[in-house]
């Protein structure tokens, strides 16, 4: 008997139809994998499950029984638990407090908060986290925010879990701890829902996958039944090539931006590299290794202790992102939801606002001219749908995503910095999101491109450059880029 059936959910918001009749079951001890493009109606079903969202029509049964999820305690009481892909963290608490937030342990009226930060650094440890539980969620990485999330999971002992993109922002080890810690859950009979877009993962997780696509549920069954292009066609209702990028324009043979050792203890030390015009330099290496840190100093965000920064031959040292921009240097984050939208503002609001000099006179916003410039611009990075006037919070994260290149691409940059540019966007978008770079590039933009997925690195770059512990370990070209190559220079300690 499932778990949890869902038969004939459908949810519709104006103009737009996110679920139509879609049916899932979720049995006990199995992992149901849930793929599709973004805005295929995966989250909306993910917040119907966690009773945060009312479907219009259809019915959910739990072990055979009707149920009604009208709230996430609902859902949480019926031993549901759902992980967004966007974490849901209070950033000044520490880990340990947000591992319990919501199921605090108590004595004599007190937080008992020796009990919890001693349970939570098990839980932590168990995914191959060893860090001070007390540690405020501000001061983690995003990767380590995620494992955080998975241990609030782990100590619910949830009957039914959803993992919305869980493994995102995870090295191979850390995927590997994760996928054992499901694996111990499936013998004890806890039913998951694994959302991926990452289709050698879905493999080698998942007992039945189902496809949705505008809504709808197209496909069910055993992943083994159907190829990665029999997914993927029925994900896009189209092939898509998933392949690598061409070489457009010739680099230019001098640096736009050169790096000269550049340092920021304890994170990154000695850094060297050089981004040219027409090419596009990947930034690999383990979650960790520095690879953000260094792009964030580039970008203005954050300050280094010492080395140099030339661009255009010209020394460069950014204090602010504004600084960055005004030297026509854009920084586009890793984590769009906290440094990269303000989710309460339209997408319009959001697209503008660091050019609002350009459509504004006597400082008053001219809104004919914002309109075209925001319009143009999300027609340029493929929104769907192109509305402007529709609160960023709405959107899918792929969407979101779409808004931050948008927003980025209007400063009219020469040096483009992308910090995992793709990170949970479906195969088809990610492709065409690949293509866009590229052209950027051809256009005589200097772009360099983090990513923690070795086939993009290989797909979309002309050189790598690769971080071990924040030191530089080594540079490969194209012809010599490999991914036991970059592998053995972000893990080799000789």
């Amino acid at each position: 008997m499932s778990l949890l059936s869902l038969r004939g959910i459908t949810k519709r918001y104006p103009g737009v139809t996110a679920l139509d009749a879609v049916d899932l079951d979720v049995e006990a001890g199995a992992v149901h994998a849930l793929i599709g493009e973004n805005g295929a109606g995966k989250s909306t079903l993910l917040k119907v499950i966690a009773g945060a969202t009312q479907s219009d029509a259809g019915m959910l049964q739990a072990e055979g029984r009707p149920v009604s999820l009208k709230t996430p305690r609902d859902a949480l009481r019926r031993g549901i638990t759902v992980i967004y892909q966007e974490l849901a963290l209070v950033p000044y608490l520490g880990a340990d407090a947000n591992v319990f937030l919501g199921m605090e342990f108590a004595r004599g009226g007190l937080l008992d908060r020796r009990q919890m930060r001693r349970l939570a650094g098990e839980a932590l440890g168990s995914l191959g986290l060893t860090i001070d539980p007390s540690t405020p969620a501000a001061r983690l990485s995003v990767a380590q925010q995620q494992l955080v999330e998975l241990a609030r999971a782990l100590v619910r002992e949830a009957q039914l879990i959803a993992l919305d993109e869980p493994t995102a922002t995870l090295t191979p080890h850390e995927v590997d701890h994760l996928f054992e810690q499901v694996d111990r859950l499936k013998e004890k009979g806890v039913g998951i829902i694994f959302v991926s877009h990452r289709l050698d993962e879905v493999r080698c997780i998942a007992d039945t996958v189902t496809v949705l696509r505008d809504g709808e549920r197209v496909w069910t069954g055993k992943a083994s039944a159907r190829s990665d292009a029999d997914l993927i066609r029925a994900m896009v209702g189209r092939t898509v090539e998933y392949e690598r990028q061409p070489p457009g324009r010739a680099p230019d043979e001098r640096p736009l931006l050169e790096v000269r050792n550049l340092t920021c203890e304890p994170r990154f030390r000695d850094v060297s590299f050089a981004l040219r015009r027409g090419e596009i330099v990947g930034l690999a290496g383990l979650v960790g290794a520095g690879r953000t840190d260094v792009a964030r100093a580039l970008g203005g965000v954050d300050r280094w202790q010492s080395g140099e920064l030339w661009l255009g031959g010209q020394p460069y040292r950014p204090r602010t992102p504004r600084d960055a921009i005004a030297r026509g240097v854009v920084y586009f984050p890793e984590d769009r939801k906290r440094d990269g939208l303000i989710l309460s503002m339209l997408v319009r609001e959001n697209v503008t606002l660091p050019v609002l000099h350009r459509v504004s006179r006597a400082g008053v916003v001219r809104r004919d001219a914002e309109d075209e410039m925001a319009q143009e611009a999300v027609e340029g990075v493929d929104l769907r749908p192109p509305e402007i006037e529709r609160s960023v919070r709405t959107l899918s994260g792929g969407n979101q995503q779409k808004v931050v290149l948008a927003k980025g691409l209007l400063a009219h940059a020469d040096v483009l910095l992308f910090d995992e540019p793709t990170r949970g966007v479906d195969v088809g978008a990610k492709v065409e999101l690949h293509r866009q770079i590229r052209a950027l590039a051809d256009q005589g933009k200097a772009v360099l491109v983090i990513s923690s997925e070795l086939p993009e690195i290989l797909a979309l770059t002309d050189r790598v450059v690769v971080l071990r512990e924040g030191h530089l370990a080594g540079e490969l070209d194209r012809e010599s880029m490999t991914a036991e190559c970059i592998m053995t220079l972000a893990v080799s300690t000789t």
